[in-house]
């Protein structure tokens, strides 16, 4: 994206500013879904960033549908709530449960917010074409 100076979308942005705070308060918190939501998030970005690097290279699979990227990704996000609401039942029915509420419930909104964006892009991506296009501000000297 930023190699060929493409626009960033508002999701794109977000995702990772949020992804950033939830992990450092996971790492704090030592979160136990965190596993869960690794695997998930590193399984996706590995064929996400292989299809990117293809089409970097030119080489675009034109067996491969980029729809299955958002589809894969969408999927990550309802785990990713499903999960959460798992947590929310642990916590309040097992004492031993390590699930801190806080982090459960950023997780479930950052989870609910994604699943969100992610299907308003798939369907403006695949299906009306427009997509929120965050434009630079530009420094007045």
């Amino acid at each position: 994206i930023v190699i060929h100076k493409k626009p960033l979308i508002f999701l794109h942005w977000y995702h990772h500013i949020t992804v950033l705070l939830y992990c450092w308060h996971s790492y704090v918190t030592t979160s136990p879904p965190g596993l869960f939501f690794v695997v998930m998030n590193y399984s996706v970005h590995a064929s996400m960033y292989g299809y990117y690097f293809l089409m970097a290279m030119k080489l675009r699979p034109k067996w491969f549908n980029p729809i299955i990227i958002t589809a894969f990704q969408i999927s990550q996000m309802i785990i990713g709530v499903a999960v959460t609401v798992i947590g929310f039942y642990y916590y309040s029915t097992d004492e031993t449960c390590k699930i801190e509420s806080e982090n459960n419930t950023a997780a479930f909104v950052m989870y609910g917010s994604y699943l969100f964006l992610f299907m308003q892009f798939f369907i403006g991506r695949y299906f009306k074409g427009k997509v929120q296009v965050v434009k630079p501000i530009k420094k007045t000297v």
